[in-house]
């Protein structure tokens, strides 16, 4: 199993996850593609953020619940009842005749989509030993990101000659496919709970208070008027009150280890979440650009991150896992400064664009796969539950918080314009902001890469 890939019941279950994971990024894929074309369709485009944090939002509490099961009973579980949940938000997003009823299916997905994610890293942690994870880890990536070579184009050439609603439907027959590989699979393998007498779960109430006091923060921004400073202030003060519940024992806000890999995960996947939500609109709506060019920028990104992804596993990459993680967060930073550049001068060429999201795309396959490595390294057996769920909850409130914030200014930019009579002047306003944001997000988690301190790069073969 160290020296080679994995055998036998581990292989089998390998294959089953991978087909899972493809079948929820091929989802994902396809709403980033299809948005513009489900906000031409239903209106409603002060609505845009919320199709994207109405499904993280709800995962705050969904990953938390997840991560007391994992613990408690083991991830089998969680991970069946997180594939029915966000099956059923599918067909809910299918049927949609209204962006109130798109919203609703999107944050059914999301709930069962944090089921998913968390039993997913668990089993990982549990299933493989730690010298494997890295290479599971880049199969996961690949499995993520494979969509992304023909699913934005698809997504786009299926609204092209169908609509919207297809893309949707579409999903279906991967979630199946990965039911029916990964049922035989789970049941071959002993994943019971393993919570230690005395240990805390995270808790419920704290998550719900988490995910209210985003839903607020985002509510305030980007619905103006006299109540939005008593809202944003209650939605502040629930972060506040749950974060210490939701976080690993001992977490504090600037402290290292843990919790500084927990920070740069969060402004990490914050600032590309928040980038790739409004790109395809930005494309579309500032650039002119069709919506299958959108796609194909999608996937130029997706490129770069399987890249990185690949490279971080790679036995020949001698350097620290922290220092990995750094990197990473370096080229998510300078990747997202170039596509603020090039969207504030929307008359410079395309390429710029393309240019910055593939090295952005890159700095998250580093970073993305080395934080979960980071947390199963840095943790305890009998908390592993319990610190994946706080990485993936912080993820969750990172994207969130940093996609809702880009909302709000894009909204409060847009100045009130109706959609049909926006300039592009306004235009350049609206998106351009939102950019800025994501920037700086990133560049903040190169500061938070300092604070984890060293880390050994398993996967590196030393001579």
């Amino acid at each position: 199993m160290c020296d080679g890939p994995v055998v036998g019941a581990r292989r089998r279950l390998l294959i089953g996850l991978l087909v899972l994971v493809t079948a929820v990024a091929f989802e994902a894929q396809a709403v980033s593609t299809a948005m513009p074309a489900v906000a031409a369709d239903l209106g409603q485009l002060d609505l845009y953020a919320w199709a994207f944090t109405a499904f993280v939002i709800p995962q705050i509490l969904a990953i938390v619940l997840a991560g007391r099961l994992c613990d408690d009973v083991g991830p089998v579980r969680p991970l069946q009842a997180g594939v029915a949940v966000f099956g059923l938000g599918v067909v809910l997003s299918a049927v949609a005749w209204s962006m109130p009823v798109f919203l609703a299916g999107r944050f059914v997905q999301g709930f069962g989509g944090g089921l998913l994610n968390l039993a997913l890293m668990v089993v990982v942690g549990r299933a493989f030993p730690p010298e494997d994870t890295g290479r599971v880890m880049t199969y996961f990536s690949f499995a993520w990101m494979m969509p992304s070579f023909l699913g934005p184009s698809a997504a786009a050439w299926i609204v092209r000659v169908s609509d919207w609603h297809a893309v949707f439907w579409g999903v279906l027959p991967f979630v199946l496919a990965g039911v029916l590989l990964l049922g035989p699979a789970l049941a071959r393998v002993d994943l019971p709970g393993l919570r230690a007498a005395g240990t805390a779960p995270a808790t419920l109430s704290g998550a719900l208070a988490a995910a209210l006091g985003v839903g607020l923060i985002q509510a305030a921004g980007q619905s103006p008027g006299w109540w939005s400073g008593p809202l944003a202030l209650a939605g502040l003060g629930l972060l506040v009150w749950s974060l210490r519940g939701l976080m690993p024992v001992g977490w504090a806000p600037l402290g290292a280890g843990l919790p500084a890999v927990i920070a740069v995960r969060a402004l990490t996947t914050g600032a590309f979440f928040g980038a790739s939500a409004f790109l395809p609109l930005m494309l579309v709506r500032l650039r002119g650009e069709e919506l299958t060019t959108a796609g194909i920028v999608l996937t130029v990104a997706s490129l770069g991150w399987t890249l990185g992804s690949w490279v971080q596993s790679r036995t020949w990459l001698l350097i620290s896992r922290d220092a990995i993680v750094t990197v990473g967060a370096v080229l998510v930073a300078g990747g997202l400064g170039l596509v603020a550049a090039f969207t504030l001068a929307p008359a410079w060429p395309l390429a710029g664009v393309v240019a910055g999201v593939s090295v952005a795309g890159a700095g998250m396959g580093l970073a993305s796969s080395s934080t979960s490595i980071l947390v199963m390294q840095l943790s305890a057996e009998h908390q592993l539950g319990r610190n994946t769920g706080a990485l993936q909850v912080g993820e969750a409130m990172g994207n969130a918080l940093v996609a809702g914030l880009a909302g709000t200014l894009f909204v409060w930019f847009k100045q009130g314009v109706p959609d049909e009579a926006l300039t592009r002047s306004v235009l350049v306003q609206a998106f351009g902001a939102p950019s800025l944001l994501v920037a700086g997000c990133a560049l903040a988690a190169v500061g938070f890469t300092r604070r984890m301190g060293f880390v050994p790069n398993l996967s590196a073969r030393r001579p």
